[in-house]
């Protein structure tokens, strides 16, 4: 092999290298929202912002999400949730859905919902992520551990204040949430 050969493979090598870094920096840095769907406009409700018609972010269906003005003191209780951002504003409705395998399927959507004394909160499995159970911190109410979609469990909150809940098979990963109750 000559010298020449040997340069021609170094410099080919070398802007093979340089290119592929260029469009691996080209492809981190660019004008997207990380491809996980979350940008401003969604996310925080327990979905993955991908689609505004609604009905898995607690708000009845509307698209409109709204979130309370002024977060509740959860105490650190969120700390290390894997899906929560803000807390969805349903109070005033009789009744509100959470998903049970909202977005990656190991979380609670919306993961904080505050609702009105006398709302009945339905939790809805959808099926993904595996087996979950909806369990109260307090013991007040908890499910079996079901991963078929459809399956649903209902407690109506009369007391105020924070409730607040996991399912137990992935609280290590952050399933966690709460319903706050005023």
């Amino acid at each position: 092999m000559t010298n020449d050969t040997r340069l021609d493979r170094r410099r080919f090598v070398q802007a093979t290298t340089a290119a592929g870094a260029t469009l691996l920096l080209a492809g981190c840095s660019g004008g997207g929202d990380g491809g996980d769907g979350g940008d401003s406009s969604g996310g925080s409700d327990g979905s993955d912002g991908g689609d505004s018609s609604g009905g898995s972010d607690g708000s009845g269906g509307s698209g409109n999400t709204a979130y309370l003005s002024e977060e509740p003191d959860y105490g650190g209780w969120f700390d290390g949730a894997n899906n929560y951002d803000q807390t969805v504003d349903a109070t005033g409705q009789d009744e509100v859905t959470v998903d049970v395998g909202a977005g990656d399927g190991l979380s609670f959507g919306p993961a904080a919902v505050a609702v009105s004394p006398g709302t009945t909160v339905v939790w809805e499995w959808t099926g993904e992520g595996g087996g979950h159970n909806v369990a109260a911190e307090s013991g007040d109410f908890e499910s079996e551990t079901v991963s078929e979609a459809g399956h649903t469990l209902e407690h109506t909150f009369e007391e105020s204040g924070i409730h607040e809940y996991v399912c137990t098979p992935h609280e290590a990963v952050g399933m966690k949430g709460a319903v706050v109750v005023q």
